[in-house]
């Protein structure tokens, strides 16, 4: 498998911020309730508090969700207009999770100066006018609201505007054919976390803070209110025992606005499927003691995984929550079920999950290639590898060379080969060839009518170096008194010896039947423990070139 190339740029190529506190501090608050029912059995030793997990969470006997995790907190509800600066001044006793705000707004808790009252009858008709009604009638509504808006909405009324929007498609397709238990489900599944306040109706000290005529519960008379997650440590914490610093901050801030109120409430933070990662799903469900399978390789759409046999009971499991977690992105997952053991350097693939489809569209560099992992390489399906296959190499080195000769031995890799140079509209760059690495470059060597070769690329990093001896004697055929440009040669390779340049090297002379100098080598990639692949880079000797063979059988 190689690459040719001959190298003739174009002339125009591009080249390549506290303030001091008080001492008061006014609060009111909700009592936390203490103690939990007592229970027989002691209750299990909780895991030391460092941020979320799916084996310290509770699970919601409310949701059917198995990764559903509830976690109790301690909050500060503050006024809107307070919220952002005391986040600032409080933010090393806040919650500070994440992908969790520390900063909650509850649903419908825009307070009660945003309510909507119309006008009494006497606002509407001063006295001595005519018209006059006990109620206003439908018509005078409609036309009240029709004053009100302009091309910015509901201006004095935002609650109204949010609540006479027309209901989505989605949620017309779903009326009457789902029940409220399975909307809301559906709706969890695209919620990543959700703030609740507990046990806010009952209590006593919340009267005359609550506004029955508001929209939802928990609506001031002061205004619209943000909650303030705290650290865990505080989830069990009184006003009183809340620190010092939090103390003063909430002081000042009491002192600069006298009609601020702050309240202590308890909140429940439960955090759904969504909001956890791959390897904390991955850590809970696979068994203790088995490595997690941290990363897979991505050709298109494709997820490609390489599993261990102590995995291999999970797999549907593991595939589907790489799916679920790398969604859109990732639509299939697959995992290798046998090694590479054909001319064709093919994989036998196990779709896992999602679609049941090898073929993909890779794009790299602005560059597109169509691609079938189950007919082709996968490794000449990766533009970074740089495999002649499906063109990576040869469409990327088109774009700055004159022109462009490759050749792979799978005659379906050359088909999705000839797609991809006219998708990316390379027609009269790129030549393709189908046929063995060795016959190829003697057919390119033996031929009057090829442009010179300046650069050739053999990146079968398994048995490229082998192929070498080829070049041994190319041009011992060669007319005499002709100017012959020695080629450039890029060869892969991999080796497992303590010095693999050293090794690697060796294997080149070898091949060659030659001592090369000037080798350009450098390490690509470590592809398993103590296993490395190389590049070596080296213009073919003229003595190789010219040597004398008796014969030659290709």
């Amino acid at each position: 498998m190689a690459l040719l190339f001959h190298v003739q740029l174009h002339p125009h190529a591009p080249r390549f911020l506290r303030r001091p506190a008080s001492t008061r501090l006014h609060l009111r608050f909700k009592p936390l309730s203490s103690a939990s029912p007592s229970s027989s059995s002691p209750a299990p030793t909780p895991l030391p508090l460092h941020g979320p997990s799916l084996r310290r969470g509770r699970s919601t006997p409310d949701h059917a969700d198995p990764y559903t995790r509830a976690f109790d907190l301690a909050a500060l509800r503050v006024p809107a207009a307070a919220c952002a600066p005391l986040e600032r001044r409080l933010r090393g006793h806040l919650l500070n999770w994440p992908r969790v705000r520390n900063v909650a707004r509850l649903p419908n808790d825009q307070g009660l100066a945003l309510s909507l009252s119309l006008p009494s009858p006497a606002q509407r008709h001063p006295a001595g006018e005519e018209g006059g009604h006990a109620t206003p009638t439908a018509v005078e509504r409609r036309e009240k609201l029709a004053r009100e808006f302009n091309a910015r909405g509901f201006v004095r009324f935002p609650n109204l505007a949010r609540l006479s929007r027309p209901a989505s498609a989605k949620r017309k397709a779903k009326k009457g054919g789902d029940s409220d238990e399975e909307t809301t489900r559906e709706r969890d599944s695209d919620k990543t976390y959700v703030v609740e306040v507990v046990g806010e109706e009952a209590a006593e000290e919340w009267k005359g803070l609550v506004g029955e005529e508001g929209f939802g519960k928990g609506a001031w008379r002061m205004g619209p209110t943000r909650l303030l997650l705290l650290d865990e440590r505080y989830a069990e914490s009184k006003v009183d025992e809340l620190p010092e610093a939090v103390k003063v901050v909430l002081d000042h801030e009491t002192a600069q606005d006298g009609s601020s109120a702050y309240e202590l409430v308890r909140c429940q933070l439960t955090l759904f499927y969504s909001y956890w990662s791959m390897n904390e799903v991955l850590e809970a469900i696979l068994p203790e003691g088995i490595i997690i399978p941290t990363g897979f390789e991505t050709v298109g759409h494709i997820a490609h995984l390489n599993l261990r046999d102590e995995h291999l009971p999970y797999k549907r499991l593991i595939a589907q929550v790489v799916l679920d977690k790398n969604k859109p992105k990732i639509q299939t997952v697959v995992n290798k079920t046998d090694a590479i053991q054909n001319d064709y350097r093919t994989m036998q693939l196990e779709v896992l999950a999602g679609k049941d489809s090898l073929h993909t569209m890779v794009t790299e560099n602005g560059l597109r290639f169509q691609v079938d992992l189950g007919t082709v390489s996968y490794r000449e399906a990766e533009a970074r590898d740089m495999f002649s296959g499906v063109g990576p190499l040869a469409i990327s080195a088109a774009k700055k060379v004159q022109y462009v000769y490759a050749n792979d031995i799978n005659p379906t890799a050359v088909e999705y080969l000839e797609r991809n140079i006219v998708l990316n509209k390379l027609e009269r760059k790129i030549e393709a060839f189908n046929m063995d690495a060795r016959r190829f470059i003697s057919a390119i060597y033996s031929s009057q009518d090829v442009r010179p070769v300046t650069q050739i690329v053999m990146n079968l990093p398994n048995d490229a170096a082998e192929f070498l001896d080829i070049f041994r004697g190319i041009l011992q055929n060669s007319r005499l008194g002709l100017h012959y440009v020695m080629p450039k040669i890029h060869v892969y390779g991999f080796s497992k010896a303590e010095d693999p340049e050293n090794d690697f090297h060796e294997r080149i002379n070898l091949a060659l039947c030659e001592q090369v100098n000037n080798i350009e080598m450098h390490r690509v990639r470590l592809v398993a423990p103590g296993k490395w692949m190389l590049c070596a880079s080296f213009t073919l000797p003229e003595s190789a070139a010219f040597a004398k063979l008796k014969n030659i059988n290709y």
